[in-house]
């Protein structure tokens, strides 16, 4: 039987461009993963590593105009956003490059023999390795970003793990031009361009994540598509780690005095969150907690006048676009939920934008309105209206993991006088007061996701150090992140040398620190 043909499709019309690839049979991905399980030797050397991830930025770069049109031409998100996710993504191939110059991640500590000590501490020196092949599954709202060249497989090429990356349907050209790229990058330095392989189709994503050589993965999608892959990495014979990305509410938090003072600008900023990339941000709010009374009254009304504004927009694929306007009809159809401005079809191709309104009591109660908490992707939001802090505290005790959680809070709300932090008891609630109140709902929102965000908005992650882009379950399935420096332990794991000999040691480990690495040496760190 012959291979199923991959087709390029335009989502602004839902016709097939141009016929790239074929499926790949159970043969070529064991050829892809084999290829990259060769190839591990050739990324040992940091300084090889540094090189290609820096040459892999300049390659996007210099096919910029190339990968933005071909970009848009699958996915319909515009050159500017394009133009703006590529900058993202040769950005952060480069500060993965910085880091495994630096040497930090690696981690490494040594504790000199003391036989003093009861009982007795021989010599041990730990440092981290990499993994094996990963195994990369790409986003279909990111195609560059969460994709070929994006955080997964920059942050494994860092830690000395080839990739093998399953491309996504919805951006098949992409994806061949990128893993091109950064194929001819890995040849310019060296590396067999077998550390970087690609393969498309769904038999070949789960003969991916089955694969005796893949040593572990990472996933960016859906619920359904991600726990299935999930339970066949944790099924193996060897079980392997899977971080994936699978879905998020993104609750907001509306205090009083938040909408008090700025029942507009809330009102708008949501708008704009929720919208942006129509609705298709794994960090889109989708569910925003405001207070009944005149001040949520407000709020709505900004919410409305700004949301009837969005133009109609066209969704990654058809399916998705279905499956949009299938949830909202079923959302809507539950009793007291309305539709001040009505989400749905916008036309043959596109979507409009628009959200929900419906009282929080309901989703305290559960049953049938938990629907509205699970994630509807596309542009939507719920707007709940809650009656007092119980109430609101009832449909917090009831929401699964998330990305993010956000809280808008009154100048009152937000500390002490001049900066001051809040008092331990204001913290537990025993004090009330505003400061006391905002601390507390901070309190109640860590829990449940891994960024919480304070007089802002979810859209947008930022590749900084100290960036978490995770959350607990069905957020992700581990507790890392994916964007940022620390997202390449993913791809690593500890080791240590007990009472080695000097000539046998790695050189990360040797007393002199030939290779110049940050490490702790007997308790005390050494930059």
């Amino acid at each position: 039987m012959a291979a199923a043909p991959v087709w390029s499709v335009d989502p602004r019309t839902g016709k097939q461009r141009e016929r790239v690839a074929v499926e790949a049979t159970s043969a070529e991905v064991d050829a892809a993963v084999r290829a990259a399980h060769d190839a591990r030797g050739a990324l040992a050397d940091r300084t090889v590593r540094a090189a290609l991830l820096r040459r892999a930025a300049g390659q996007l770069d210099g096919a910029a105009e190339r990968i933005v049109e071909a970009a848009d031409a699958e996915t319909a998100l515009g050159p500017a956003r394009l133009t703006g996710e590529l900058a993202r993504t040769t950005y952060q191939l480069r500060v993965f490059a910085d880091l495994v110059e630096e040497g930090a991640f690696l981690d490494v500590r040594i504790d000199h023999a003391d036989p003093a000590l009861t009982p007795p501490r021989p010599d041990l020196r730990r440092y981290k390795i990499p993994l094996g092949v990963v195994a990369v599954y790409a986003a279909s709202n990111f195609p560059l970003a969460f994709s070929v060249p994006g955080g997964d497989t920059a942050s494994a090429l860092a830690a000395g793990c080839p990739v093998v990356v399953k491309a996504h349907p919805d951006h098949p050209a992409t994806s061949e031009l990128c893993a091109a790229l950064l194929r001819r990058a890995a040849a310019e330095v060296g590396v067999p361009e077998g550390a970087i392989g690609l393969v498309h189709g769904f038999e070949a994503g789960i003969e991916l994540v089955r694969h005796p050589l893949v040593a572990a993965a990472g996933f960016t999608g859906s619920v359904r598509g991600g726990r299935a892959l999930y339970d066949a990495a944790a099924a193996r014979p060897h079980p392997i780690p899977f971080h994936g990305e699978l879905g998020s509410l993104n609750p907001v938090v509306v205090t009083e005095a938040a909408a008090e003072e700025r029942a507009d600008e809330i009102g708008a900023g949501l708008a704009g969150s929720m919208t942006l990339g129509t609705g298709q941000f794994c960090v889109k709010p989708g569910l925003v907690l405001a207070p009944r009374g005149p001040a949520g009254d407000r709020l709505e009304r900004a919410l409305a006048d700004a949301v009837s504004a969005t133009e109609a927009g066209v969704l990654l694929d058809h399916r998705m676009r279905d499956d949009f306007v299938d949830g909202v009809r079923e959302r809507t159809a539950l009793p007291g939920v309305e539709a001040p401005v009505t989400p749905g079809a916008g036309g043959e191709h596109t979507v409009g934008a628009g959200f929900l309104a419906v009282p929080a009591d309901r989703l305290a109660d559960g049953g049938a309105h938990d629907l509205l908490l699970e994630e509807c992707f596309g542009p939507v939001t719920v707007l709940a209206r809650y009656t007092d802090e119980a109430e609101l505290g009832a449909v917090l005790a009831r929401l699964p993991g998330n990305l993010t959680a956000t809280l808008q809070l009154g100048a009152g709300e937000c500390g002490g006088e001049d900066g001051a932090p809040v008092p331990p008891g204001d913290r537990t609630g025993s004090a009330g007061g505003g400061a006391g109140r905002g601390a507390r709902l901070l309190a109640a929102l860590t829990p449940l996701a891994g960024r919480v965000v304070v007089n802002g908005w979810p859209t947008g992650v930022a590749v900084a150090p100290a960036q978490h882009h995770g959350g607990p379950y069905p957020a992700t399935t581990s507790t890392s992140t994916s964007v940022g420096g620390t997202a390449v332990e993913r791809w690593l794991r500890p080791v240590a040398y007990q009472d080695t000999p000097p000539a046998l040691l790695p050189p990360e480990l040797r007393e002199d620190n030939p290779l110049h690495l940050p490490r702790r040496v007997d308790g005390r760190y050494e930059g």
